[in-house]
């Protein structure tokens, strides 16, 4: 398989809102995590930092330019592996140890990450066999109903354990912007997970479908607005019964 070159491995969209979506197209879909950078006045918030192969800060001068507070939305590989190159590292209580100590069971690298999960593989010297997400420890603990304050907007913890027990949502009631992380998104959603819950899953997606929402950007999968994503909710809970 070919190998990328720095430069090209990460690719930026504008979203409006003050939003940038920061992703890696060389991973196939399905793992590709959303990175979202978030504009405020008096600084930046990114939320989830990709899989760590190729230097976020290097590549990206988007993340340095201002004073910035990178939130894990929770601590799959995927999510966290540039977390280390930030000085203001935020996640929730119950994932903090994997922050801190991220190793491949725990962050899901194993089983998943492999060769195969690459359209065309990172630079040299990266090797699937020896990949590993570094220790990040987080600088703040978050809890529900905390915030993430950049200014002139506010972000609110929402708490959503199920695909993972310190998943968290970010939620701005003032413009009806969710970050979702991988609570739910429209597309596959994953929930069998080493420390996945099923009732907590239940209980996380019943309290995302009541919040009044203009738009849903998700850790995984194209955004979509406040109708799909009561759509996307109300299926899945039919399809369990509720």
């Amino acid at each position: 398989m070919n190998r990328a070159q720095p430069q090209d491995w990460y690719r930026l969209q504008t979203k409006g809102d003050g939003i940038t979506l920061i992703d890696e197209p060389h991973i196939e879909e399905f793992y590709r995590c959303n990175i979202w950078h978030v504009r405020g006045r008096d600084g930046d918030m990114l939320v989830d930092s990709g899989m760590g192969v190729v230097s976020l800060r290097e590549w990206v001068p988007l993340v340095t330019e201002r004073p910035l507070e990178a939130v894990a939305s929770h601590t799959h590989f995927d999510h966290i592996g540039c977390h280390h190159e930030f000085d203001c590292r935020s996640c929730h209580e119950a994932e903090a140890a994997i922050l801190a100590d991220p190793t491949r069971a725990a962050t899901l690298a194993d089983p998943y990450v492999t060769d195969e999960i690459f359209t065309t593989l990172p630079p040299e010297p990266y090797e699937s066999a020896r990949y590993a997400v570094k220790s990040a420890p987080a600088t703040r603990i978050l809890q529900d109903r905390d915030r993430v304050d950049l200014g002139d907007r506010s972000f609110e913890v929402i708490h959503t354990p199920g695909h993972s027990p310190g998943g968290i949502a970010l939620w701005e009631e003032a413009t009806g912007i969710l970050f979702s992380g991988d609570i739910v998104y429209d597309g596959p959603l994953i929930e069998d997970t080493y420390h996945a819950n099923a009732d907590d899953y239940v209980a996380s997606m019943k309290r995302l479908l009541d919040l009044p929402v203009r738009v849903v950007h998700g850790g995984h999968f194209a955004s979509y607005d406040g109708e799909r994503h009561r759509e996307i909710i109300r299926n899945w809970l039919e399809s369990k019964g509720l």
